[in-house]
């Protein structure tokens, strides 16, 4: 008898291990069911979308320059030493095509619409300077460039509204260095130590108050680490609208809340005794307390975002895509991150979301910040991309991908891990609840959010520009400002004008406007679009 009943235990047992067993072979044929179909979807997905919201390839991108440059008829520098008097192309992007395009192509199998570039031409070597914009195409091959400039803006665009090449900054700290600086020597010399490499000057905008002005007023600071925050106390304001740099001029120049004709009247009132002046004690090359050094030594590593069965989406070619979300991603180069083909359980919810400004205004006592008008466009939120660091910018278990753009140089520039992609566990349940009244029993779920994050850092401010799809169909898009503020030389009623960050620092009042777009697509086509949507929409500033 005891023998019967160890044998029939034995048999339910073996029933009940092949039970087991033929249960997690049929999940696991559901998987590869799964994982299969998902993959046949991201396939199909990424040979429509190659050909429509794709970044331009390094391939298309230098097409794109050699046609310009045979067919154009003149002669195209490099922008990044061209001259003002040159004519250089300033930038080539992507040109989408239109929504109606694009969604028949998508939805109703129409044609493809043809791979196109956007590209920006300074002419500066015309009887008429002006810029440009024509489409060329198709790609990879261009035969063929419209100037659509007359279209988009109701006629040529005068050339002193181009925004300056980064070789323009450059050419303006040379004037200052071969040109003004010298006459005024003592000055430099006694007042702000000067050795010919320990003063930065920073920019700003817009350059000038009026239509046809050119002229931009420098703030100097030390050199350091951190130079933001160290303002020496001179601005220059420099006109640099005539195209032979030789021709430009001093227009103003500000120190100790006075203003004066140019450097060499400054270095008069100097010498002569009638300036009152405030020696700048020399810094470390650290910059002292900006320096981004810890200042508490960590001796053990921080959490770690830890995905323990790998992750549970794909990021290839331009396509991310998720059991419960796909969609198509590209970097403008002025505008930044753009998403479009959003889906949710493979239903279009969203055609684009994407970031269209960032702009700040500055107030100060000093002529520089008072003036600046920062609209971020027109530098490139996505020309200044900044690479994400493994474990502090985006979890190490992140996938992380480059960006290939073409901005005031003549060859393709790569940004290597200037996006990263990850699941983040919210660390708060979605839903959840414990009963103890009539029954005893806790039911949740856990909450986690699918992430597309990439940085701008335009001078001093560094962008955080996130992406969020979480699994009940909520989408967020987050802006977060980092960096360094601006600042301006503290003196007089400064503090009126913000708060003080240093002995002569003045951490000026400003506040930022960010620009978002969402064209929704809920149940049908729809050319409805939201522009700064509030709904969803969380903008983050620390300064």
């Amino acid at each position: 008898m005891n023998q019967k009943v160890l044998l029939f235990m034995l048999f339910l047992s073996f029933l009940a291990i092949f039970a087991f067993v033929c249960i997690l072979l049929t999940r696991g044929g559901k998987c590869e069911s799964c994982a299969s179909q998902s993959q046949a979807l991201t396939e199909h997905l990424n040979s429509k979308w190659s050909c429509l919201f794709a970044d331009l390839s390094q391939e298309e991108l230098v097409h794109v320059v050699q046609y310009l440059k045979s067919n154009l008829g003149t002669t195209l520098e490099d922008a990044s030493h061209a001259k003002p008097s040159d004519n250089c192309i300033y930038s080539v992007d992507l040109e989408l095509p239109s929504k109606a395009d694009t969604l028949s192509f998508l939805d109703h199998g129409g044609r493809c619409p043809a791979r196109q570039a956007l590209v920006v031409v300074y002419f500066g070597n015309q009887p008429d300077p002006n810029v440009t914009e024509y489409v060329v195409g198709p790609l990879p091959q261009p035969m063929y460039h419209r100037d659509v400039t007359v279209q988009k803006y109701g006629g040529k665009v005068p050339y002193y509204r181009r925004p300056p090449l980064i070789a323009e900054h450059k050419q303006m700290a040379h004037f200052l260095q071969s040109t003004l600086f010298p006459t005024a020597p003592s000055f430099m010399r006694e007042v702000l130590n000067y050795n010919g490499a320990n003063l930065a000057a920073m920019t700003t905008s817009p350059k000038g108050m009026k239509s046809g002005d050119r002229a931009t007023w420098l703030i100097l600071y030390q050199n350091v680490t951190g130079y933001f925050l160290h303002p020496v106390g001179l601005e220059v304001l420099i006109d640099h609208r005539s195209l032979d740099i030789t021709h430009w001029i001093v227009k103003k120049v500000f120190y100790g809340d006075q203003y004066y004709r140019d450097m060499a009247q400054l270095e008069r009132e100097f010498t002569e005794g009638h300036l009152h002046v405030e020696k700048v004690n020399r810094i470390p090359a650290d910059g002292g307390f900006s320096s981004m050094k810890p200042r508490v030594h960590h001796a053990k590593l921080h959490s770690l975002n830890y995905e323990l069965f790998g992750p549970r989406y794909s990021a290839k070619n331009n396509q991310v895509h998720s059991a419960l979300w796909s969609f198509a991603y590209r970097m403008d180069l002025h505008r930044g991150p753009q998403l479009f083909d959003i889906r949710f359980k493979n239903e279009r919810v969203v055609y684009e979301l994407s970031v269209q400004d960032t702009m700040s205004v500055y107030g100060s006592n000093n002529p520089g910040g008072m003036s600046i008008r920062y609209m971020d466009g027109s530098f490139g939120l996505g020309k200044f991309l900044s690479p994400l660091m493994r474990g502090l910018d985006c979890p190490y278990s992140a996938t992380y991908l480059n960006v290939t753009l073409l901005a005031e140089v003549e060859r393709p520039l790569i940004t290597r891990d200037a996006i990263c992609v990850f699941e983040q566990d919210m660390g708060v349940p979605f839903r959840r609840h414990f009963s103890k009244l009539h029954s005893l029993y806790y039911g949740g779920l856990q909450s986690t959010a699918l992430v597309f994050r990439s940085v701008s850092t335009i001078g001093n401010y560094d962008y955080i520009w996130d992406f969020v799809f979480y699994p009940n169909g909520a989408i967020e898009n987050k802006v977060r400002a980092t960096g360094y503020i601006s600042s301006s030389y503290l003196h007089n009623d400064g503090l009126e004008y913000g708060n003080r960050v240093g002995d002569y620092t003045l951490g000026t009042i400003h506040t930022h406007f960010v620009g978002f777009k969402v064209d929704l697509d809920i149940a049908a086509s729809s050319q409805a679009t939201i522009t700064n949507p509030s709904v969803n929409t969380h903008v983050y500033i620390k300064t």
